[in-house]
């Protein structure tokens, strides 16, 4: 039972890693389409990027709801003191999400679409840059008592550590919304897209370099785990990897390369997802509550890993199943429907 204990949370770890990079991977080019859509210069062009999305968009945001039910049925505590803790930009994200739904529906019918183009530019602009407030103040960590409850203050979220965090999380779904509308569409349109996927591509790794050079400084918890060995090697082996995947990246843009861009990308955001979990591990709260203590029971555990796998082939498929059906170059905003 022991192992048992040691190991199920460890699992149960991944599988919210998992989750929250598909999540982050799918939605996240579904957000940036969104914040690119406030530059668009005309209604046709606006429309080639709202087809791109309409048949994918609400199945990717099924992952964001897989990941609360894993946090809250895997680390219960995480789950009340998270969300406790990060009670405004998650209400602000949830906001952003349900209000570029709405939007995105109602453009669809309405003759004057003005109002809601902004509503869903605005709604995925701040989804993302709440869900970046979220992940910087989870790095930053939560202040907790001995059982684990959070006991900071309301704003702890808000600082100019988690602004920079978020901040990039926006450039980098800039970045994969480019990429993916650079498969996606053709001519001027598609030229536009290359040359904002080179600037977000340039910002977000401004924004990547300020972290990695933050964390240790202001972070002792993270400096002490960055420097000790035999980890100093990864740590040190992953921003050396991003910066080649950016470079390849670069060269996939200049050569106008249409898939290989999008792949770059989705490498660069699973090397920095594997650079996070391996900073925050062991840790559900940091820096403070392990997996080990905020992990619900073994059988528990074991139950809903079960449920979750069948569920994750199923979710898998169907995703894939979606991007096979409509696949292809947009040209008009009847295409694909």
């Amino acid at each position: 039972m022991d192992t048992l204990e040691y190991f199920l949370p460890q699992v149960w770890f991944v599988v919210l890693g998992l989750f929250l990079f598909l999540y982050v991977m799918l939605d996240g080019f579904d957000l940036g389409v969104g914040i690119l859509s406030l530059t668009s210069s005309n209604e046709e062009r606006r429309d080639i990027l709202m087809t791109s999305l309409g048949n994918v968009w609400d199945a990717n945001e099924t992952w964001l709801v897989l990941m609360g039910g894993a946090l809250f049925g895997g680390f219960p505590l995480a789950y009340g003191t998270i969300l406790n803790a990060m009670y405004i930009p998650i209400f602000l994200m949830v906001f952003g999400l349900m209000f570029r739904g709405v939007a995105f529906e109602f453009r669809e019918n309405a003759n004057r679409k003005l109002f809601w183009n902004f509503a869903f530019g605005f709604g995925s602009f701040l989804a993302a840059i709440a869900q970046g407030f979220t992940l910087g103040s989870v790095l930053e960590g939560i202040k907790v008592d001995a059982a684990g409850h959070f006991i900071g203050g309301t704003w702890d979220w808000l600082n100019w550590r988690t602004a920079i965090v978020s901040l990039t999380l926006v450039q980098g779904y800039v970045l994969i919304g480019s990429t993916y509308l650079i498969m996606k569409t053709q001519g001027n349109l598609q030229q536009t897209h290359y040359r904002t996927a080179k600037i977000a591509a340039i910002t977000t790794l401004i924004g990547a370099i300020a972290i990695t050079i933050s964390t240790p400084i202001f972070y002792e918890s993270f400096r002490d785990r960055l420097f000790s060995f035999p980890q100093v090697y990864l740590f040190a082996a992953i921003p050396i990897v991003g910066m080649l995947f950016v470079w390849r990246l670069l060269i996939s843009l200049n050569n106008e390369r249409e898939v290989a861009p999008f792949i770059w990308t989705i490498a660069i955001f699973l090397l920095s997802f594997l650079g996070l979990g391996a900073i925050v591990f062991p840790y559900i709260i940091p820096p403070t509550i392990t997996i080990y203590q905020g992990a619900a029971s073994p059988s528990a555990l074991v139950f809903m890993l079960i449920f979750i796998g069948f569920l994750i082939p199923i979710m898998l498929f169907y995703n894939i199943y979606q991007y096979v059906v409509f696949r292809g170059k947009v040209t008009n905003s009847h295409h694909g429907e």
